[in-house]
């Protein structure tokens, strides 16, 4: 199996991650990394399903008579990176997984780039779905969809589980983040680079711990090819986008369990305390040496996590 991304999209995400200050305090972290992926294989049950006539990609599977978990996807990646939580939960819980429209391996485009468009499929969603009484797990741009999602809409969520996002104004952001979301040069330099510097520049600056498998980065490579330039506009209007769910932090009646690596260096640990302070019950798991991917990162305590909240910590918040 060849290596998903080439030679020449490896040297421009070497060029961007060098000039992302950022980058020195992951590396030191690190440690030494292999120098090639090893192959791997997805086992996820992956299917399609046409949902609001959006053609999405879904995964469900696990435990039927368990507590449901709703996962949603990150960006760069897709519902792939639960692969490693799904399968120590599997045997405990109901487990649904959705890649949003216009991330991952869902249909969708520039008309979904806006925290209002994903929380109003994440209603679609869980209507046609027939969900209710779940959690959901929401990292990266499935935290923005969650908090939008349980903010304007009637809902039986039972509980959110989100972290290593957006979702407070003013978001405390790394360099490359705040690239893309004020400056239009930097904007059209990641939609002319394509989806493989996107995503290996990713790889490099959120994980700490662990490496993903060929198998896994050849599905987001493929998932975001000839996407970033819409996925661009989701960061050019995330300060729009935040002035919807910002203000309506104090309001989420709902234990939620955020989650966040302490060097996380897309999107800063300070969010999360900031969105502790706010949230009327809350709790706060920080998970040390972890980057932006901490649901992979340290995916046995994040499961862990997930199988304490939702066995009944929840209640108790």
């Amino acid at each position: 199996m060849s290596y998903p991304v080439n030679w020449f999209e490896r040297f421009n995400a070497a060029f961007v991650l060098a000039i992302t200050p950022e980058m020195r305090k992951v590396r030191a972290a690190q440690g030494a990394r292999p120098r090639r992926l090893p192959a791997g294989k997805i086992s996820m049950p992956l299917e399609r399903r046409k949902i609001a006539d959006v053609d999405v990609r879904i995964a469900l599977g696990g435990n039927s008579d368990g507590p449901t978990l709703l996962m949603l996807c990150p960006l760069p990646q897709s519902i792939v990176a639960f692969e490693p939580i799904w399968q120590l939960l599997k045997d405990r819980y109901n487990l649904v997984a959705l890649d949003l429209p216009g991330f991952g391996g869902s249909a969708g485009g520039e008309e979904f780039m806006t925290f209002e468009a994903q929380g109003k499929f994440l209603n679609s969603f869980v209507n046609e779905m027939g969900l209710s009484g779940f959690h959901i797990i929401g990292p990266d741009v499935g935290m923005s969809a969650a908090l939008h999602y349980v903010t304007h809409f009637d809902h039986t969520v039972a509980s959110l589980i989100i972290g290593d996002g957006p979702g407070v104004a003013p978001s405390l952001n790394g360099s490359v983040i705040n690239k893309l979301v004020n400056s239009s040069f930097w904007r059209t330099v990641f939609t002319i680079a394509g989806s493989g510097p996107f995503v290996e520049a990713g790889n490099h600056l959120g994980y700490v711990n662990y490496v993903p498998h060929q198998a896994e980065v050849r599905d987001y490579v493929e998932s975001y090819k000839g996407r970033i330039g819409p996925i661009t506009q989701w960061f050019k209007g995330y300060p729009q986008s935040l002035e919807t769910v910002d203000p309506l932090l104090e309001k989420i009646d709902l234990p939620v369990q955020i989650f966040w690596g302490d060097l996380d260096q897309l999107l800063y640990v300070e969010n999360a305390k900031v969105l502790e302070r706010r949230l009327l019950r809350s709790r706060l798991r920080v998970f040390e040496q972890c980057g932006h991917y901490s649901y992979q990162d340290r995916a046995d305590e994040f499961a862990q996590m997930v199988s304490t909240w939702v066995d009944g910590e929840y209640q108790t918040v």
